[in-house]
């Protein structure tokens, strides 16, 4: 949910669509579950398991004890520092002290069903995918990832499944026709996905 206010939107879309949704945004241990009451595949999480900078286990285990692990996607969002990537939180205004490793997907893989990471320094720029990002998400994560962060063309959905070796699922944001972007058709994005599983 993009802020404030948009809970009954968000209500009507799961409504008109039961079980093929997800939501995220403001989701915490306290109103997860009613999410999937009301017809979410999964929730999102980030922010609300982080605080101080520190990944909360204690909140993370609240959470999957509360909905279980197969309806959980871990928001991995992050940044560029130096040579590693770090998740970051509020809005991706504040870094975590969590570099996204291998060592760190296999820990959490253990917690969620799946990973969304939005490339930062790249989303919404529709400039180009992060490939350093995915081949990172592609080669160790050993559950569902889905990647985030400046496609810009049908080209982007195809370097992405080759470089991952269909292993890792794009995000096409700004650039999609039915957002107001001109970069890619949503009729062209279903038509290759349906080619992949034709």
């Amino acid at each position: 949910m993009l802020g404030q206010g948009n809970e009954i939107a968000a209500s009507e879309a799961l409504n008109a669509y039961p079980g093929g949704l997800q939501i995220g945004g403001g989701i915490n241990g306290d109103n997860a579950a009613g999410w999937l009451e009301k017809g979410a595949s999964h929730v999102i999480v980030t922010s609300w398991v982080f605080s101080n900078g520190q990944l909360n286990w204690e909140r993370l285990t609240q959470i999957v004890t509360k909905i279980g692990k197969e309806k959980l996607v871990l928001d991995l969002s992050c940044r560029k520092r130096g040579n590693d990537y770090f998740v970051v939180t509020d809005r991706w205004q504040k870094f975590t002290d969590m570099r996204v490793t291998a060592e760190t997907l296999s820990a959490l893989a253990k917690h969620c069903a799946e990973f969304l990471v939005h490339a930062v320094d790249v989303e919404g720029l529709c400039r180009g995918v992060d490939l350093e990002m995915v081949e990172l998400l592609a080669k160790h994560s050993p559950i569902p990832a889905t990647y985030a962060g400046g496609a810009a063309s049908m080209e982007d959905l195809r370097v992405v499944t080759n470089a991952s070796e269909g292993r890792v699922h794009l995000t096409i944001g700004s650039a999609l026709d039915i957002f107001g972007g001109s970069g890619v058709r949503y009729a062209d994005a279903v038509a290759f996905n349906r080619s992949l599983v034709s």
